[in-house]
């Protein structure tokens, strides 16, 4: 079964592009988690160095 209209080729590179920005939106939301828990790690490290120098 052919489609010579090519209505399902439009349709399979519509449904790519949505899953293309909805891998982009849940890696930048990956992103935005691994870089707060860093900051937060290396906030406790440097509160644990301050509070040892003393």
């Amino acid at each position: 079964m052919t489609d010579p209209t090519g209505e399902s080729k439009e349709r399979n590179r519509e449904i790519a592009a949505n899953e293309s920005a909805r891998q982009t939106t849940g890696s930048i939301r990956i992103s935005v988690w691994a870089i707060a828990i860093a900051i937060i790690i290396g906030l406790i490290g440097f509160g644990w160095v301050m509070l040892g120098n003393k």
